[in-house]
């Protein structure tokens, strides 16, 4: 099977988050975020269905697209030397596109990641991943705005949801003002930390 163009894969809570609220440098996900992703930061509840579903989030893809709350907790302009949460080597190994309202110089990582900071909204970014990805295709890396953004815009081809026995409240969402989904399940994998449900587009 070939691998869909445009992928997304996000761990969501019961009542819709992908993030909690109040995003800091000691909450990178929101408050109680963290709990969304257990199924693969806690190594000790690891099973095959995590496992399996870690593959797919890891899997190497062409570029990717974020919003600048996924690089990082800076609002306005530019202060400082932030180059994002990952350390020297972030995990893509490929052009990160950030979207972000503050025009920045190209940041280039250990290990092929260069964040390109692009002013132009969703739509200028996505094309920019698209020429730079060629046939590896793009994924849509988060955070919940930007991932809507793309849901809106129909370029979603494949959509990974973890879904946590988890409750947050409040945060970000990611499915508020889209008004279809054209997306059917495709594979269903359990585990007692997350449901992981492969979507794919109908059309």
């Amino acid at each position: 099977m070939s691998v869909p163009n445009t992928t997304c894969h996000m761990s969501i809570s019961l009542d819709g988050f992908v993030a909690g609220p109040d995003q800091s440098p000691e909450n990178p996900l929101g408050k109680r975020g963290r709990e969304l992703h257990l199924w693969h930061l806690d190594d000790e509840r690891a099973n095959e269905a995590n496992t399996t579903a870690a593959g797919w989030l890891m899997r190497p893809r062409g570029a990717y697209v974020m919003g600048r709350n996924m690089f990082g907790p800076i609002r306005g302009e530019w202060e400082g030397d932030w180059r994002g949460w990952w350390g020297p080597e972030p995990p893509y190994h490929a052009p990160v596109f950030v979207l972000t309202h503050y025009a920045r110089e190209p940041i280039e990582m250990e290990g092929g990641t260069t964040f390109h900071f692009v002013t132009g909204g969703f739509e200028a970014a996505y094309a920019q991943a698209r020429e730079a990805a060629g046939e590896d295709g793009v994924d849509i890396a988060g955070g919940a705005s930007t991932v809507r953004q793309a849901l809106i815009a129909g370029v979603v081809d494949e959509l990974t949801l973890d879904i946590a026995p988890v409750l947050l409240g409040s945060g970000e969402r990611i499915f508020d003002g889209v008004e279809s989904f054209g997306l059917e399940p495709v594979e269903v994998l359990h585990s007692p930390l997350a449901t992981h449900i492969r979507y794919r587009r109908t059309g």
